[in-house]
């Protein structure tokens, strides 16, 4: 186990360097300039010069590289060109909305789909079964914005139940307000998110529900309850956990999309702020901290696997000796 730890974290840290090499070289291959943010319209080559080397993009890009390598090592994200302010803070600011709209969407979505998946397995061959397996393959359709600006004119602009878009300015310190702000943004993502999981869900249990070892646990006498809880429960579940680690990190990166429906101040938003003003800084900044977040879970869904799986621990211990 230790060695297994060992090798997941190295191959963590050289994913996070391959990472940030690529992530620099893209962003400096786009077109555009990102002192002309900081300039006036009509400015002249003086007042662009100045500006790029106030910010350092007048220094040679192994030298950028480097310095940004530097922080990076240090704990250090920058500072926003624009509003030369730290990096950090102002992304951990946005986890707060992110992270909590994101991690709410995926244990709603895994309450739906869980459920739904093995009833539409169990009962494939009941007009219901058929009809949560067709629901689902249209819910993969679904365009999540679509679905965002239907459920905003139907509960939102029509019913007045929930909030349109926005969250309160003072935060997390309106608890009430901000579950309220949140509660369409997570009902979209989740109806999505579930729409997939379902068919992931359906897929194992039907492998389970058709095995050998099922039909032998029911043949010596266990219930079909008993035979699921004991021998069916762990070995489906095994590959909806990669899948769950993926849909996870698909969401967290997704949130730009749903964050700009609902006018959310999230993770995304503030990426898109710094595309379009061309700020460095901030899109380095966000990209990097969401390839960590990619990375971890894919490690957490991988360890997962290997503790529910004990064939996945004999080949972990195989590779130990």
């Amino acid at each position: 186990m230790g060695r297994y730890l060992l090798r997941r974290l190295a191959f963590l840290l050289v994913s996070l360097a391959l990472a940030s090499v690529v992530l620099f070289a893209l962003l400096r291959m786009l077109p555009g300039d990102p002192a002309n943010a900081l300039t006036s319209v009509g400015a002249g080559p003086e007042q662009i010069a100045a500006a790029r080397h106030s910010i350092g993009s007048d220094k040679p890009l192994p030298e950028q590289f480097v310095h940004w390598i530097g922080q990076l090592a240090s704990g250090d994200l920058g500072t926003s060109f624009v509003s030369s302010l730290p990096v950090g803070p102002e992304i951990a600011s946005r986890l707060n909305v992110t992270v909590p709209l994101t991690l709410a969407a995926f244990v709603l979505a895994v309450l739906i789909a869980v459920p739904v998946g093995f009833v539409a397995a169990h009962r494939r061959r009941t007009w219901y079964g058929a009809l949560l397996n067709g629901v689902s393959q249209l819910g993969i359709a679904v365009p999540v914005f679509w679905l965002g600006m239907i459920l905003i004119a139907v509960f939102a602009l029509n019913a007045g139940w929930l909030p349109a878009g926005g969250f309160p300015q003072d935060g997390w310190s309106q608890p009430a307000e901000a579950i309220r702000s949140l509660a369409l943004p997570v009902i979209t993502i989740a109806l999505v998110m579930s729409a997939s999981l379902i068919r992931y869900v359906r897929s194992a249990s039907l492998d389970v529900l058709g095995s050998d070892y099922l039909r032998t646990a029911r043949a010596m006498g266990s219930s079909f309850g008993q035979a699921m809880w004991r021998h069916g429960l762990r070995n489906a579940s095994v590959p909806v956990i990669s899948i769950l680690g993926i849909e996870l990190a698909s969401t967290l990166l997704g949130a730009v999309v749903v964050e700009s429906v609902y006018a959310l101040p999230g993770l995304g938003s503030l990426l898109a702020t710094g595309i379009a003003q061309h700020d460095y800084p901030v899109i380095q900044g966000v990209l990097f901290v969401s390839t960590l977040a990619v990375l971890i879970i894919g490690f957490a869904a991988d360890f997962a696997q290997r503790i529910i799986d004990p064939r996945l621990r004999g080949r972990l211990s195989g590779g130990a000796r």
